[in-house]
């Protein structure tokens, strides 16, 4: 009996231990290390938030460092879509980049609601040494419409709300923040000396010697007419058959996000000055399609789009672009359905290939909500995905035709998607024998 209650109690305590030390690890290097220069660029030319930060960090302790944190504040925590960072190694034209991995993680010290990233190194850094670091984070639906209704022939104003200064958990001895703006209107912005507007660009900084986390909340009012495209959903449907072939089926919920349309619309006022009457409108929508594809077909939930057309690239890509009949401004809701179909083939060593990538076909979209199902053919088993980054995975069962026992279906899931969500991904699952040309060996989704 006791023996038992010693094990119950040692099975307790080591995670509270594993976790005590990682707490205490994670604790110690950010004492240690400190942001010798950093730099953030703030792209605000589109609805999408491009944030580029370079930064040089140093160890100052004395035990060598595996990783470097980052913290974003609370109220970007929600819209963060994604984090990349890289290392750059040499120096001028022999310079190149190493990817790193960036996951979130927990700081013991951080403010309440701040959300952290942990960023691992190649090799560890030394005591004294220093390493330049190039992070690129996206935030969406970071741009708020001010005012919220504007009439045909207004401008679209937006806010944006940040920081002057970087929210980082390590001591910042030079920083400047650049934040570059779609046009020269800027109604106002908050001043933290220094601070300077030139032409497009928001100056502020240089600021020198700021203890961790600090943090100096400014808003910039400015202008912004690119269209706010945004899918509240989006369902892709790929169906694989015995025979090759693949069937494409979308379904898009598509919304304009950005200010609300209020007065009375004039068709001929839009079409006879189109630079001045409805500038934050979207007119078309440009889809990208792999190569080979055939039978596409499109329409939207008032009509046909009839005046969309089919163009190839220098890349044999197809580039599908949707005529929008009916003005799509002011939180207007499009239901739209495209499809279309295309075969597999096979390399050289038998194995079957699925041309597919992850995101969003449409081009400078916010999907809030991503659903892509992979239906494998009838005797598919096991499946799973292999995403550079992480997404929601389960299985489910689908009858279609003469089916018996159904057809394996392989569901990914995901939120906040962007167009650099846009990437290979592999799916791998046991043999499948059907009607058509067999091949052994495991099936695998990748990009052309």
């Amino acid at each position: 009996m006791a023996g038992s209650i010693s094990m119950e109690a040692a099975g307790l305590t080591l995670p509270f231990l594993i976790l005590t030390f990682l707490t205490i690890a994670a604790a110690s290097s950010t004492n240690q290390i400190q942001i010798l220069n950093a730099e953030r660029r703030i792209d605000l030319s589109s609805h999408i938030v491009k944030v580029f930060l370079t930064l040089k960090v140093e160890n100052a302790g004395i035990t060598p460092a595996s990783e470097i944190f980052l913290a974003f504040p609370p109220a970007q925590a929600d819209h963060l879509a994604l984090v990349k960072a890289q290392a750059a190694i040499g120096k001028k034209k022999k310079k190149s980049y190493v990817h790193l991995d960036a996951n979130p993680t927990e700081l013991p010290d951080a403010p309440n609601g701040t959300k952290s990233f942990s960023i691992s190194l190649l090799t560890p850094l030394s005591s004294g040494e220093t390493a330049t670091l190039e992070v690129l984070y996206i935030l969406t639906h970071s741009l708020e419409p001010f005012p919220a209704e504007i009439s045909q022939s207004e401008s679209q104003l937006v806010y944006f709300r940040d920081s002057a200064l970087i929210l980082s958990p390590y001591h910042v001895k030079q920083q400047t923040t650049f934040l570059k703006t779609p046009s020269t209107k800027v109604e106002s912005f908050t001043r933290v000396e220094p601070t300077k507007l030139a032409g497009r660009e928001l100056k502020y900084g240089p600021y020198e010697d700021h203890p961790p986390y600090s943090f100096s909340p400014v808003i910039v009012h400015l202008e912004n007419n690119s269209p706010f495209a945004v899918v509240e959903e989006l369902l892709r449907e790929v169906e694989i058959s015995h025979w090759g072939n693949l069937q494409i089926t979308e379904h898009y919920k598509l919304v304009h996000a950005g200010a609300r349309h209020k007065g009375v619309f004039s068709r001929v006022e839009y079409q006879s000055r189109p630079s001045f009457s409805g500038t934050s409108s979207f007119k078309h929508l440009l889809a990208s399609l792999p190569p080979r594809v055939h039978s596409v077909y499109y329409r939207d939930d008032i009509v046909n789009i009839s005046s969309s057309h089919l163009r190839s690239d220098y890349r044999k890509n197809l580039k599908l672009n949707h005529g929008i009949l009916y003005l799509e401004v002011g939180r207007l809701l499009l239901l739209l359905d495209m499809g279309y179909h295309y075969f597999r083939f096979e390399s050289p060593d038998g194995k079957r290939y699925l041309n597919f990538s992850f995101g969003c076909p449409l081009a400078e979209t916010v999907v809030d909500k991503l659903t892509i199902k992979v239906v494998l053919p009838e005797g598919s088993k096991d499946p799973s995905a292999v995403v550079p980054f992480p997404v929601k995975q389960r299985l489910e069962t689908k009858y279609s035709y003469l089916d018996v026992v159904g057809r394996t279906v392989l569901v990914l899931e995901n939120k906040n998607v962007v167009p650099e969500h846009i990437t290979p991904f592999q799916e791998n699952g046991k043999t499948w024998k059907g009607t058509g040309k067999e091949s052994k060996g495991k099936n695998s989704l990748k990009d052309l």
